[in-house]
């Protein structure tokens, strides 16, 4: 029996004697099956292969980030958030050795686990029982949970107050139930917002764009783009961290409002003639 993993988007499904014949996240049009066809491994496959290990940066005081090289699935970035003594996990990546969980430790371990979206869930049964904390995950996305496990909190609503003043936000978009992370803490007091996909820092990190499907090129609605931007207005940051390690810097709160008045204006033929 193995716990088969999905090599185009790192996700990982229940103990099988045989893989699955499809993964439904990556048959879904937000996300596609690898050109090549569905391919399959296995975490324990990884580590065998010695190929893989996972980067610890610290990025500023009190946040880490976490990346596999070389990239693994869709190449994504957790986060370790820290304040007061509640370190969460934001994000998930599909690779975990004992040498992450020991250098995790050594930065006091990790207390929750917050979700973005599905396209990152990978391994995270597995990361949650490794620490033994919960896993916070919007229930509008529930179908969307290919290993079940009881470390999963469904939280519903508009948006979930964990510790240490570390909120979560459901702005839909990407994902009827994509969230954001507020940490007002965060940037010495100024705040900072991860976005995961559902606020995407893009080429120019002074902007930032919003979409259905990025692989695919599908567009968000004006009226889901104005709503996004619309959430997150009142709240305090001026940084924001997306799920590639793409960054603005500062006055990012304004950016998402100028970039939302942007891509609305584009939608609707009043940005450019072509």
């Amino acid at each position: 029996m193995s716990k088969f993993v999905c090599t185009t988007c790192g996700v990982q499904y229940p103990e099988s004697d045989r893989a699955p014949e499809s993964c439904p996240i990556c048959k879904e049009e937000r996300q596609y099956v690898n050109p090549g066809g569905q391919e399959w491994t296995t975490l324990a496959d990884m580590k065998e292969s010695g190929k893989y290990e996972n980067q610890i940066v610290k990025e500023e005081e009190g946040l880490y980030s976490i990346k596999t090289t070389p990239q693994f699935g869709i190449g994504q970035t957790a986060y370790l958030v820290q304040e007061n003594g509640f370190n969460i996990l934001w994000d998930c990546i599909t690779y975990l050795d004992e040498k992450t969980i020991a250098s995790i430790e050594e930065l006091g371990g990790v207390d929750a686990i917050a979700m973005s979206h599905p396209h990152f869930y990978s391994t995270i049964a597995d990361w949650a029982e490794t620490f033994d904390v919960p896993v916070y995950i919007h229930a509008d996305d529930q179908e969307w949970v290919m290993e079940l496990s009881d470390r999963i909190e469904f939280w519903s609503g508009e948006q979930l107050e964990l510790e240490a003043g570390i909120t979560l936000h459901r702005l839909g978009g990407h994902f009827a139930g994509g969230a954001v992370l507020h940490w007002p803490g965060g940037k010495e007091g100024k705040g900072i917002l991860l976005t995961g996909d559902t606020i995407q820092v893009v080429a120019d990190q002074e902007w930032v764009s919003f979409m259905y499907s990025f692989p695919n090129l599908i567009p968000l609605p004006a009226s889901k783009v104005a709503d996004i931007a619309g959430r997150v207005e009142p709240l305090v940051f001026d940084r924001i961290y997306n799920a590639f390690h793409k960054i603005v810097q500062e006055n990012a709160n304004e950016a998402v409002q100028r970039s939302a008045k942007r891509y609305i204006d584009a939608l609707e033929g009043r940005l450019f003639n072509t």
